[in-house]
């Protein structure tokens, strides 16, 4: 049994921001949950290396405006980038 991919980044998320999971919601944005640039960057970060993946190039991320579903989404389209591909061959 796994979490879902959003119930891993809300749990990233808390554990960046030190707040209970439970006050994160899909439409809440990185700073209605106090979590500002440099920190967000870290969670990039986090996140990238928990799901082994890279993000391309953020074109003018908004972390007071990007919600932590549109992270989700973003995860995603990235996980679905690297089944698509084929990876795995390491």
């Amino acid at each position: 049994m796994t979490d879902t991919t959003q119930q891993q980044i809300f749990d990233l998320i808390a554990k960046q921001a030190k707040i209970d999971v439970a006050t994160i919601k899909p439409e809440s944005t990185l700073k209605d949950l106090g979590i500002a640039s440099l920190e967000a960057i870290e969670l990039i970060f986090d996140i990238e290396e928990h799901f082994n993946i890279t993000f391309p190039d953020q074109q003018g991320a908004n972390f007071d405006t990007d919600t932590t579903q549109s992270l989700v989404d973003a995860v995603q389209k990235a996980l679905d980038d690297k089944a698509a591909a084929g990876e795995g061959s390491n």
